[in-house]
């Protein structure tokens, strides 16, 4: 299981525990909930992004230092 998985997993299960906290009339912990959730759902899109960004170095070549 990569990174972004479990980060898109906490964020559902994030989401859920908030609409159950809403339901409940608990607002407080709704809210917190729901910024966790977020929160975890940013970390997945940072996930993603970090590795088709190490997709891309792996396709170019290596770039030599100047040597003077």
């Amino acid at each position: 299981m990569n990174w972004e998985r479990a980060w898109m997993v906490l964020a559902a299960l994030l989401l859920v525990s908030a609409a159950f906290f809403v339901w409940r009339n608990n607002l407080s912990a709704a809210f917190v909930t729901a910024a966790l959730g977020s929160c975890a759902w940013f970390l997945s899109y940072r996930a993603k992004l970090q590795a088709s960004g190490e997709d891309e170095d792996e396709d170019k070549p290596g770039e030599e230092p100047d040597e003077e």
